[in-house]
C-alpha cells in the first residue's frame, strides 16, 4: 500500500487506513464522512487531488466508540502536495 500511495501523491503525513480512488481519479483517504465526497465531486476544487482524513478520529464514520467522539479536519490535498482545510467536524451529527 505504501508504494500506491506514493504513487496517488498521499504524503505519509497524510495517511490512514483506507484509500479510495474516484471514476475521475480523485483520491479519498482515511475516515472521511461520505457528505464531504459527495460536496468535493460537486465542486472538483481545481488542483486537488482529493480529501483526507490523518490517522482514525475516534467517531468519525467507522471508528465510533461508543460515545467517543474527537473533532477533526478533513483535508483538501492538492498537485503540489500541499493541504488547506477542507472542512472541519466540531461533532458528531455534524458529520452526516
Amino acid at each position: 500500500m505504501p508504494a500506491l500511495k506514493n504513487k496517488l501523491g498521499i504524503d505519509s503525513r497524510y495517511r490512514s487506513c483506507h484509500t479510495a480512488v474516484s471514476a475521475e481519479g480523485y483520491v479519498f483517504e482515511g475516515h472521511v464522512p461520505a457528505k464531504y465526497i459527495r460536496q468535493f465531486l460537486k465542486e472538483k476544487p481545481q488542483d486537488a487531488i482529493g480529501l483526507v482524513v490523518p490517522g482514525m478520529p475516534a467517531g468519525s464514520p467507522g471508528m465510533e466508540i461508543g460515545a467517543d467522539f474527537s473533532p477533526y479536519q478533513v483535508l483538501l490535498l492538492t498537485r503540489d502536495g500541499q493541504s488547506r482545510v477542507y472542512a472541519t467536524v466540531q461533532t458528531y451529527e455534524s458529520q452526516f
